[in-house]
């Protein structure tokens, strides 16, 4: 490994060393209760399932398909932006599928930035937001993301103070990890200090219909000009139960657009076009499937934020999203995440992700998935509240190597 010069600019996957700790506390037979990574637990909608079905019963699809992805599908990616947010796209110059999103973001970092370039990233923020341009040897300036500071303000004076200027910004609303929601109010701002700046915008928009409350996610390619200087990311893996399909897309900026098809062209061949045409399926069909698993969410999401209030862990309750993002509470907070973390599963067999996995500023954070149903949360809520009350004598604080 030493020799790996890209794999040695990676700290450890804390989220890796993890599962490995929830599967040694499996083995001990112990019930545990997952509430780590995002992974939706439902099944995909029938209507997808059967679109894939007919699809792969077609040789046709069978054969390798176009590098930014069939067209049909581009063209329902298309109506789907205009019927959702009057966004009006180019199939053939400003929509591209990926395999996922996180293929089309480190893909993308590859595709547009090298040594000599620095990345704005909010800090903290999902792990390839930050990694996939560090594997791409790209400088990394992180944009604290916190509820005291206001990150237009911070954005603004760190682009100012920086030599050479940045690159490009990378932006995730609704957020993971930190759940946070903006308005096209602050979108309409990010653009205007890009284009003042000639800075490039990556915005991850994969929480688009995970939101509650009477809240809407916007895109911020409905800000006049946007698509002269950014890009905007979806997945269907979330709203569409999709994950292990692995389909997502970008669409925006041409020349983007151009730089992440070219560089996918010499190394991969895209999703399955059966996939392809389920997502066809997905986009353009019903949609009453996405809303049934946002209510899903939404009920999770108030069992789990009253039951932890209650249990004196004070938690925020999200607009959006499938996670809480919970400080640590007082007691446990010198631990740190990781430590606190173990000691949640060694204590309450409860798994939960560390907030150092998304940043040095998510230190004093666990992030709470919402990906185990409404009864196993109150078994997991009545161990919680006994590791609250528990006279079980908490470890001196491990330091743990936070990513540079």
């Amino acid at each position: 490994m030493n020799d790996f010069a890209r794999l040695k600019r990676l700290p450890p996957y804390v989220f890796s060393i993890m599962e490995q700790l929830k599967t040694e506390k499996k083995k001990s037979g112990a019930p545990v209760f997952d509430f780590g990574m995002g992974n939706p637990d439902q099944p995909t909608a029938p209507h997808i399932i059967d679109a894939l079905r007919e699809a792969c019963l077609d040789p046709a699809t069978h054969r390798y398909a176009p590098t930014r992805g069939i067209l049909p599908l581009r063209k329902s990616i298309c109506d789907w932006y205009r019927n959702r947010f009057h966004v009006d796209l180019d199939p053939e110059q400003e929509a591209i599928v990926t395999i996922g999103s996180k293929e089309g973001l480190a893909h993308l970092a590859m595709a547009t930035t090298a040594e000599e370039d620095t990345v704005l990233v909010p800090n903290p923020c999902y792990p390839v937001h930050q990694f996939g341009f560090v594997m791409a040897d790209a400088k990394i300036q992180h944009i604290p993301l916190l509820p005291q500071i206001d990150f237009i303000e911070v954005l603004r004076k760190s682009i100012d103070a920086a030599f050479p200027r940045p690159k490009m910004l990378i932006l995730n609303f609704p957020a993971n990890p930190t759940t946070q929601c903006v308005d096209l109010a602050f979108f309409t701002k990010i653009i205007n200090i890009a284009k003042e700046y000639n800075i490039w915008v990556v915005h991850d928009l994969a929480y688009a219909d995970i939101v509650y409350d009477g809240y809407k996610a916007p895109s911020i390619l409905q800000v006049p000009g946007a698509k002269e200087i950014a890009i905007e990311s979806y997945t269907l893996s979330k709203s569409y139960n999709m994950a292990g399909w692995r389909i997502g897309f970008m669409c925006g900026n041409s020349e983007l657009v151009t730089a992440l098809a070219r560089i996918k062209s010499y190394l991969d061949y895209g999703s399955f076009a059966a996939v392809q045409m389920a997502a066809i399926a997905a986009l353009s069909g019903p949609q009453d499937c996405v809303k049934e698993t946002c209510s899903i969410y939404q009920k999770r999401r108030d069992v789990l934020c009253k039951g932890l209030n209650e249990a004196g862990w004070a938690v925020d309750v999200p607009e959006a999203t499938m996670f809480v993002w919970a400080k640590i509470p007082e007691p446990f907070q010198h631990l740190g995440s990781f430590e606190f973390s173990k000691l949640l599963l060694q204590e309450a067999d409860v798994v939960v992700s560390p907030g150092i996995g998304f940043g040095e500023y998510g230190n004093h954070y666990v992030r709470i998935s919402l990906i185990e149903n409404e009864r196993r949360i109150g078994d997991a809520l009545q161990r919680i509240q006994h590791f609250m009350r528990g006279d079980f004598s908490i470890p001196k604080r491990i330091e743990f190597e936070v990513p540079a």
